[in-house]
């Protein structure tokens, strides 16, 4: 087990949960992706290893370990949300309507925005999640 993943599979047991095979393979396959992942994805590259992993543990542990605040889950409008491990530090997606490539970005200026909303609404604002949806330099070219 790689160091990265090591400290992942420590903040599960941190918070109660089992370091079972199925949970570590799920974790090692979001951790040495390149690109964010499908639940249907991760379970394919999961069964070449690990035949007995069904779809529902892969979403199942996918859900945890968001939860968690290990990974990072990318809803997609109009399809299945995608996963990648989540990076240090506060972040956005952009996000191509036509092949579904996530990118992102950390710039972020909402605080202003945040604190006229708490104070209008009442809310105490946790934290916020913020989507582009748009088409990518790629898929213009391809029109």
């Amino acid at each position: 087990m790689r160091p990265k993943d090591k400290k992942l599979a420590s903040i599960l047991t941190q918070n109660g949960y089992k370091l079972t095979s199925q949970r570590l393979a799920v974790l090692d396959v979001i951790a040495n992706a390149q690109e964010h992942l499908t639940p249907a994805a991760v379970h394919r590259k999961v069964s070449q290893d690990h035949s007995e992993i069904g779809l529902v543990t892969v979403y199942r542990t996918l859900e945890m370990l968001s939860d968690l605040g290990l990974i990072c889950k990318v809803d997609h409008p109009g399809k299945s949300s995608s996963y990648t491990l989540a990076p240090a530090g506060h972040h956005h997606h952009l996000i191509c309507s036509r092949c579904g490539v996530v990118a992102d970005f950390t710039e972020c200026n909402l605080g202003e925005l945040e604190q006229r909303l708490a104070r209008d609404t009442g809310f105490e604002i946790e934290g916020h999640l913020l989507q582009f949806v748009g088409i990518c330099q790629h898929c213009r070219k391809q029109s």
